[in-house]
Parts: C-alpha cells; structure tokens; sequence
C-alpha cells in the first residue's frame, strides 16, 4: 500500500487532484495538464511528477509517450489504499462502496477476533478495554460527539487486529480504519447508538477474547457486523435521492 507525507508541495497536489479524480469531477481520459497544474497549484514541476508517481501507484492515473498523464478508469484503482477510501469518504459515498468495504471486513474480521482470542497478550486487552471505555463515553448523553466515537471505535478494532499478532494481517490496519470512519461517520450523523446494542455487541467480542473463546468471538464479531451493515442501509434508506 502507497502512503505519503501529506507535508510538502507534491502532497498540496495530491490532496487536490485525488479527490477529483474518485469523485469523478476528472473523468477517466481526463489529460492533466502539467503547466496548468503548476500555474493553478503554485507548485513545480519536480512536486507534480512526484505526485502523478504517487497517483500512478494507486492506479488513478498512468502516463504514455506522446500522450500525457491521464486519469484512469476505477476498475485500474487500487480501491483498497487508505487514501483512495478516504478520497471516498469525502463526497457522497455509494450503497455498492459501503457494501464492498463491508464484505472485506465479514472476510477478515471474524477470523482476527478468532485469533485474537487465540493469542491475546494483557496490554491487548488493555487496549480494547481502554477503547471501549472511550467508546461507552462519548455516545452517552442526548448527543453523541462524532469524532470521539470514530476514533474509539477505530482504536478498538484495531486492538482487536494487533491482538492477533500476525504481521501480515496488520497491514490491513489503514484500509480497516478508513473502512471504520467511512461507516461510522456516516451512520453517527444520522442515527444513534444509545437505544441499541452497539456497546453490548463490542463488549461480547471483547469478553470472548479475554475468555480465549476463539469461536464465540469469530460468532460475536459476525453478528456486529452484521447490524452494522443494518445501519448503514437504513441510513442510506432514509437519505434522499442524489439529484
């Protein structure tokens, strides 16, 4: 997976040419003009071949002689980099999107909490517990405060991922936290968590692993997810039609 400093003149392109191109506003063919690029960017050219490298390597952009550097079309994305999903995250975020990051997570999850359970040292606990608790915390009162329960809900997911000690699987820690904020942050703007059985169902996947219950944690973590996916189509379901 790409990652980059977001520091520095070729992350003020990528930050700007990114979001474009996975909103579609530059449609796969689209020439990106480099001096225009310069001029409107206010960056030099060695910043923008940096960042069209980096484009490159996510597959939203690619180069030939003669031709230019285009943008290409999603089926070329690496649509799994913490960047392009956050790139999503940022306008209108599709039913297919949110239902393929959702499987990724059915996938991977259920087997890490299995695992978890497995190997889970104290500080992981700790750790979850610690995001638990954070967790119980900001959806108390009449409001919610987003940010906080994003956060904590990413921290305890990922707990959970590096309970399992496998160096391979931890590697999917940015795509599981963007996947994390993408659904959270949509669902906690439009329904609470308080009446129902968000923290229960964290709370039973945590108590499976400190039980070395592999599979009663695999099961809990199937079934949270599954009403996370619940929540997110109602959300989508009460929204109103894109015009």
């Amino acid at each position: 997976m790409v990652t980059y400093s977001r520091r520095g003149l070729h992350g003020i392109v990528l930050e700007s040419l990114g979001p474009k191109i996975v909103s579609g506003e530059l449609a796969p063919g689209t020439v990106l003009d480099m001096e225009r690029l310069e001029l409107e960017l206010s960056v030099s050219r060695t910043s923008l071949r940096e960042a069209f490298r980096v484009l490159s390597a996510k597959g939203l952009v690619d180069a030939r002689p003669r031709h230019g550097t285009f943008v290409m079309p999603r089926t070329a994305w690496n649509v799994l980099d913490s960047d392009v999903i956050r790139w999503s995250a940022a306008g209108r975020v599709s039913q297919d999107t949110l239902a393929a990051l959702n499987e990724v997570r059915q996938i991977f999850e259920p087997s890490v909490a299995r695992l978890a359970a497995e190997r889970r040292q104290a500080d992981d606990l700790d750790a979850m517990q610690d995001a638990l608790a954070r967790l119980s915390g900001s959806v108390t009162g009449q409001r919610q405060r987003v940010d906080s329960y994003v956060s904590a809900d990413v921290a305890f997911h990922q707990a959970l991922l590096a309970a399992a000690h496998n160096e391979l699987l931890s590697q999917l820690a940015p795509v599981l936290e963007h996947s994390l904020r993408l659904r959270d942050t949509l669902v906690a703007h439009h329904h609470s968590p308080d009446d129902d059985d968000f923290m229960t169902a964290h709370q039973g996947v945590l108590d499976a692993v400190r039980e070395h219950d592999g599979e009663l944690a695999e099961q809990r973590m199937r079934a949270l997810l599954a009403s996370a996916a619940a929540d997110v189509e109602r959300v989508l379901a009460a929204r109103p039609a894109q015009t």
